[in-house]
């Protein structure tokens, strides 16, 4: 299921750790079995536990307890806005709001296209740069009042 590639990335997290820790590595390797896979199925969640030597149960509450892994496909971006108190206060919720109706979904939906699935989620740790989104769990976006919201879908298509 995992490509060569793959798997030698996270036999180098392996590394990491002392040899008789490999499922320190858990994270990571749902990682990168997610960005090979697009998403995390049960198959790919057995196939990362079966590797790092940990029952797959050990595996799966690690993916279903952070909201950087898709259990389900998702689009071609996945844009996370953090709702979270501090963004809140300073227009998290709005930008979600503006989000959905420029897009015509709701959380945890998909464009028709494919194109992007959006995403509520927990706290980014960039409370003062409020409200921030993530773009594939790796780009911060900062303060994304209407204007940069717009600036960042038209990026995206």
């Amino acid at each position: 299921m995992l490509t060569s590639e793959s798997l030698k990335r996270i036999d180098r997290e392996i590394a990491k750790y002392p040899a008789d820790q490999k499922q320190s590595a858990v994270m990571a390797a749902l990682a990168i079995a997610q960005e090979q896979l697009g998403w995390l199925s049960s198959e790919a969640i057995e196939a990362v536990a079966n590797y790092l030597g940990m029952p797959p149960i050990a595996a799966y509450e690690v993916a279903t307890f952070y909201n950087m892994y898709d259990l389900k496909p998702v689009g071609k971006y996945k844009v996370s806005v953090c709702t979270n108190l501090p963004c809140m206060l300073t227009g998290g919720v709005d930008a979600g709001e503006y989000l959905q109706k420029k897009l015509g979904i709701g959380y945890n939906e998909t464009t028709p296209d494919g194109l992007i699935t959006l995403k509520e989620s927990e706290c980014m740790g960039a409370c003062g740069d409020a409200p921030v989104m993530i773009v594939n769990n790796r780009r911060m976006c900062s303060w994304m009042n209407p204007e940069q919201i717009d600036k960042l879908l038209a990026e995206l298509k």
